[in-house]
């Protein structure tokens, strides 16, 4: 979801510069401070579902995540061409999958601010299952819980562990997103896998 359909932008500005800056001001510390003690705590739980989970944030911090999300919900916008190829491949009849390691309540915040319900047929959290998409385990529940056969599915992500985990779970079709993020240039490709700018190159 976040990189690849909505713009990484949002997440971005949250954990690098607001959070930091929020979280400080309730402690007498500088942005830059709160971010230099902030940072091995984010560090430490990265590619874990604790890394995705407001419940876990809130408490670990002492901050409630889920307002300041809210507060912020009009930075939370579509990547360019995301619309565009969602409603193409609709247009085929084709089954899509939002699938996503945000918290639910993140999950929702992002929903009623952009109608991503209505792009798709179902949206899944990683919470549910219990592990993150970093894990091939991931797709061996999403097999069993959501009838998806991975030896036939389109799959485009922006990171490079959970793009593995796909290929190691027999995904068929694999894409990086370059530019998850529209304020930042554009990352090199993981090695192994199919690059494209954002979701819309993708479109015939």
């Amino acid at each position: 979801m976040d990189g690849t359909v909505l713009d990484l932008r949002f997440d971005n500005l949250f954990w690098l510069e607001a959070l930091p800056r929020r979280w400080g001001q309730q402690r007498g510390l500088a942005a830059s401070e709160a971010f230099a003690q902030l940072k091995p705590r984010f560090d430490a739980k990265r590619g874990t579902l604790d890394w995705y989970c407001i419940d876990h944030w809130s408490e670990e911090l002492g901050f409630d995540i889920a307002a300041l999300k809210a507060e912020m919900r009009d930075h939370i916008r579509y990547l360019p061409g995301a619309v565009a190829f969602l409603d193409e491949v609709r247009a085929l009849g084709k089954r899509l999958l939002l699938t996503t390691n945000a918290h639910p309540i993140s999950l929702d915040i992002k929903n009623r601010q952009t109608g991503l319900a209505g792009h798709f047929d179902e949206l899944v959290s990683s919470h549910e299952f219990g592990v993150p998409k970093e894990s091939p385990e991931f797709w061996a529940q999403l097999a069993r819980g959501h009838r998806v056969s991975v030896a036939s599915t389109l799959f485009v992500d922006d990171s490079g562990p959970v793009l593995q985990a796909a290929r190691t779970a027999g995904v068929r079709w694999i894409y990086q997103v370059l530019q998850p993020d529209s304020a930042q240039t554009p990352h090199a490709v993981a090695p192994g896998f199919a690059g494209i700018r954002a979701l819309g190159d993708l479109i015939p």
